[in-house]
């Protein structure tokens, strides 16, 4: 069987550049569904963009490479075409667009453009080799038969490590090497923290307001949710994509709290309650006593100097805690890491040393932050390679 394009992925960078990619398209993917991790994205809402996108938003050993792709095709491209089918979408914190009803919506819309365009799509398909001499010859498993498919243009969109439950692998990586690219040390990102201690078991559900940041990145104003394992919520799993081994996370547990004020103002009109009274009314309670140890919350307010409440003021403040390490590929949102973008064009995503080899979406080393970003990623990047197709001879 002969193809002039074979996307290798029925994902969101998949599917949408199979609707840009021209004549003579087949998407191949061995899930027995299309757009599978859109599906689960967003509590089942699907986060498919960002209304403020920017290459600051994205981690990538080369920060500049994203920026091409990203001006040629916007959130506003994508809403667009959202609500030109019809799809309810609102905004919530932070720029993030969800849609109204569901992440099927989206999965929808991607085949109906793909299919719109005249692309093929096989699932439940697996990939047995890939090879190339003048043309790219695919080896495949369907339905019981092997089948061999050539094709001008091999694009891979297979995505990377992150919830390896639903089929994810390393598989783009493999076919990076095969053909000469580097690819960056991968691990996971986006993803909760673990103690070994448990020691945050017995606040498990509680969350908060913080700003958080490792020792290098920004900081991330966003919620903190305590879990049997560990510390999750928006805030970490943001922090987790900067975090090295071994580091401490600084934890800002009062960010929008005067602390000095209500702690002074309480040892004038509460002066026999205890500290602890004081601080249960602008922090959860839960979490005051768990810390009651570690900071020395001992005492009545009339008790506490002004070089005491400045203290534990800094102490909440620039709490450090020191993960043991992270939930790992089970639960990350995505791959930190991929193919190396020194290997890539960034105008096209196609292998500066391979002719019609491309790499788009997860697969690339472009991770971007929590809140549409790397759905944001997937389209650009695969409308970069998609046009870009579609226009050679």
């Amino acid at each position: 069987m002969k193809v002039r394009t074979l996307i290798l992925g029925a994902g969101a960078a998949g599917l949408f550049c199979a609707a840009h990619a021209g004549r003579d398209v087949l998407v191949v993917d061995h899930a027995k569904r299309a757009g599978e991790k859109i599906r689960i994205s967003g509590g089942g809402r699907c986060n498919f963009t960002n209304m403020d996108v920017s290459a600051k938003n994205f981690l990538s050993q080369n920060p500049h490479f994203c920026k091409s792709a990203l001006a040629r095709y916007t959130p506003w491209d994508f809403i667009g075409l959202v609500s030109a089918h019809g799809i309810g979408w609102h905004e919530k914190t932070l720029g993030q667009l969800f849609c109204d009803n569901s992440a099927k919506d989206i999965v929808n819309m991607l085949v109906t453009e793909a299919e719109k365009e005249g692309a093929k799509l096989w699932l439940e398909t697996e990939i047995i080799e890939v090879r190339h001499t003048d043309r790219f010859t695919v080896s495949l498993r369907r339905n019981g038969k092997d089948i061999t498919v050539e094709a001008d243009h091999l694009v891979v969109a297979t995505g990377g490590k992150s919830i390896p439950k639903m089929g994810a692998t390393g598989f783009a990586y493999q076919i990076a090497e095969q053909f000469g690219l580097a690819v960056t040390e991968t691990r996971p990102a986006l993803v909760p923290f673990t103690f070994s201690d448990s020691r945050f078991a017995e606040v498990s559900g509680i969350a908060l307001p913080v700003l958080a940041r490792a020792t290098t990145g920004p900081a991330f104003a966003e919620a903190l949710l305590c879990t049997h394992r560990g510390l999750s919520g928006p805030a970490m799993l943001q922090v987790s994509s900067y975090w090295t081994s071994g580091e401490a996370v600084d934890i800002d547990l009062i960010p929008t709290i005067d602390l000095t004020e209500t702690l002074r103002k309480a040892r004038s009109t509460d002066p026999r309650k205890s500290i602890t009274t004081i601080l249960a009314r602008v922090l959860p309670s839960r979490l005051v006593d768990h810390l009651t140890a570690e900071f020395d919350l001992s005492g009545n307010c009339a008790e506490w100097s002004d070089g005491r409440i400045e203290n534990l003021r800094l102490a909440l403040s620039h709490w450090q805690v020191k993960p043991t390490g992270t939930e790992g590929y089970r639960t990350a949102e995505v791959t930190l890491g991929g193919v190396d973008t020194d290997g890539l064009s960034s105008t096209t995503m196609e292998a500066k040393q391979v002719d019609g080899l491309y790499f788009i979406g997860e697969s690339v080393d472009v991770t971007g932050w929590l809140g549409g970003y790397n759905f944001q990623w997937a389209w650009a990047s695969a409308h970069a390679a998609g046009t870009a197709i579609a226009n050679r001879a």
